[in-house]
């Protein structure tokens, strides 16, 4: 969330800001969180100066007791008790004020960083960059949801099943695919200086708040309601909270992480094209890539992780373009974000594969994620960025669609030796 003392400090260039994110209302909720602060703050200041005076009252009742001043003394013990319940009052409307002011906080994304284009939808949104040529397919080319049925390597009607839509099951090929894919992203992950996680893909509410996902998104999440816990809509989540809470020296940064999870999103529609087959899923695979890094760093940070993801892409020689989101299309807690998709020939359409964004102190602020310059006493919040490396589902329709032969699917060159075979056949 953003930082109470740059809010009250820099209130225009927020106002600013979240207008230019199509924020509704943000001048009116900017000046309410201000004046929720500055009731904070007389509260505490009115508290502190009770305290004080009571403390100097209750110095002086030994005193006055010792020259024998009972009904002095006895009317300063009743002082004190006013001052003790005046306090209590104060304290309580404090955490009140504070409790209010931090859902009000909460209910505020992130300022888009200044380079982030103007524009309120997903139309508005910058094409950066183009790269590789899109495939000629054969005359009786197929989308991946009928690939997948020709060559069972991917059953859907199973998946309902066993749980429901947007859950399919992965067998023969297609399950070695997935696991290729994996693997390879892990060991290019490994090789770019990612330390490997493994992490829990339960989370409570202290991560999913820590990373922004609760309250914004709490409806999108599968909630255990037994155990209070929420499954993982990224491994972003997981990984960026083993750092809550923690004060890192300046010689750790930065802090590369990379993790293999399965992703669970309710959100995923039941119809139309954009949602058919693997296009959009209620569970999914993904490699996740996040660094933690000094904020003087992180937008160099993002180009190297951009240019991360973009030679998987270029390996699996998919034909890909780079997007500058639009403020109004940026997620609730990003500063900057790059999305990049691959070209499906089949469905003749740009499918959305990763997003690299740049959170800047706004995860860290909820995390508490801070580390201690090696000049600077008072410890400072970091900045904190992650990246799809990569999303599977759409690689694989991509991967499927675009490298269709009359009677087999070629696999790139990188994936051999990953999956143990070159071509994708029936049977």
């Amino acid at each position: 969330m953003l930082e109470i003392s740059y809010i009250r400090e820099n209130q225009e260039l927020v106002v600013q800001g979240l207008q230019k994110r199509h924020f509704p209302e943000a001048s009116k909720v900017v000046s309410e969180i201000i004046e929720m602060d500055q009731a904070r703050r007389e509260s505490q200041t009115q508290a502190d100066q009770a305290k004080a005076e009571m403390n100097a009252i209750s110095k002086s009742i030994g005193q006055l007791m010792k020259a024998g001043k009972k009904e002095e003394a006895n009317a300063a013990k009743a002082q004190t008790g006013t001052l003790k319940e005046q306090i209590q009052e104060l304290n309580k409307e404090q955490q009140e004020i504070s409790q209010k002011l931090q859902n009000a906080l909460y209910s505020v994304p992130n300022v888009p960083a200044p380079q982030s284009p103007e524009g309120k939808t997903p139309e508005d949104n910058v094409v950066d960059a183009e790269f590789g040529e899109k495939p000629s397919l054969p005359s009786e080319f197929k989308p991946h949801w009928d690939l997948i049925k020709d060559y069972d390597i991917i059953d859907f009607e199973l998946g309902n099943k066993i749980t429901g839509a947007g859950f399919p099951v992965y067998k023969k090929q297609g399950a070695r695919l997935q696991r290729a894919l994996i693997n390879y992203f892990l060991d290019h992950a490994r090789d770019a200086g990612y330390m490997e996680i493994q992490p829990p893909i339960l989370i409570n509410e202290d991560s999913g708040r820590g990373t922004g996902q609760l309250p914004d998104k709490e409806g999108q999440m599968y909630y255990v309601q037994h155990d209070e816990l929420y499954l993982i809509p990224t491994a972003e989540v997981p990984i960026t909270n083993i750092y809550r809470d923690a004060i890192l020296s300046e010689e750790e940064l930065p802090i590369k992480l990379a993790g293999y999870t399965p992703c669970f999103r309710r959100e995923a529609g039941s119809w139309g094209a954009d949602v058919r087959g693997l296009n959009r899923l209620h569970q999914f695979d993904k490699v996740e890539i996040v660094q933690i890094q000094k904020p003087v760093l992180s937008y160099d940070t993002l180009e190297e992780m951009l240019a991360h993801v973009t030679k998987l892409l270029d390996a699996l020689k998919l034909p890909y373009r780079v997007l500058k989101l639009c403020a109004g299309d940026l997620g609730f807690t990003s500063a900057f974000t790059y999305d990049l998709e691959v070209y499906s020939a089949a469905q003749e359409r740009w499918l959305e594969v990763s997003s690299v964004s740049n959170f800047e102190t706004y995860q860290a602020n909820r995390l508490q994620l801070r580390y201690r310059a090696k000049d600077q006493k008072k410890p400072q919040l970091t900045h904190t960025l992650n990246g799809s490396a990569l999303a599977l589902p759409r690689i694989v329709a991509a991967l499927l669609e675009n490298n269709q032969a009359s009677d087999a699917i070629e696999l790139p060159e990188v994936l051999h030796a990953y999956t143990g075979f070159e071509t994708i056949r029936k049977g």
